[in-house]
C-alpha cells in the first residue's frame, strides 16, 4: 500500500459521495493518514444577474452546517478528528486546487457511471480530477 500521510475525499452531499466518504475512511484507517472532506462550492447557473450577496452567505453557512454533520460521522467512524473544508469554484479545478494546498497524498470521489449525452452533456469531475489533481485519484464507482 502506499504511504498515504493525507487523505481527501470530494463530497457532493450524495449519497455516492457518502459510498466514497465509507472508503475514505476505509482507507485512512488502514494507512493510518488523516482524512479531509472537501467540498466545492459550484457558482450559480449562467444568468445576467448574480445572486444577491445575502442568498450566497446564507448557502455558504448552510453548506458548511452541512460539512460539520458530515466531517462528525466521518470522525465517529474513523474514531479521530476529521478535517473538513468548503470552498467555492468548479468541481474539479477547485478541489485540485484545495488538494495541493492542503498537501493531499490521495483523492477519493465518487461517480455517477454516466454514458453517452448525459456524459457528454454534463461531464465528469471524476475525470477531470484525474487530469487536474497534483496525486492519484481513487474513483468509487457508486
Amino acid at each position: 500500500m502506499a504511504a498515504w500521510k493525507r487523505i481527501g475525499c470530494a463530497i457532493d452531499f450524495s449519497a455516492g459521495s457518502r459510498i466514497a466518504m465509507k472508503e475514505a475512511i476505509d482507507l485512512a484507517r488502514r494507512s493510518g493518514a488523516e482524512l479531509d472532506l472537501l467540498h466545492a462550492e459550484e457558482p450559480p447557473g449562467m444568468t445576467d444577474l448574480p445572486p444577491p450577496e445575502a442568498v450566497v452567505e446564507a448557502a455558504h453557512r448552510d453548506e458548511s452546517a452541512h460539512l460539520d454533520g458530515w466531517r462528525a460521522e466521518a470522525s465517529a467512524e474513523l474514531g479521530r478528528p476529521v478535517g473538513g473544508v468548503v470552498f467555492h469554484g468548479p468541481a474539479a479545478p477547485a478541489i485540485a486546487r484545495v488538494a495541493a494546498e492542503r498537501g493531499i497524498d490521495l483523492l477519493v470521489t465518487g461517480t455517477h457511471g454516466r454514458r453517452g449525452l448525459r456524459h457528454l452533456v454534463l461531464g465528469s469531475v471524476a475525470e477531470r480530477l484525474a487530469h487536474l489533481a497534483p496525486c492519484s485519484v481513487l474513483v468509487v464507482r457508486t
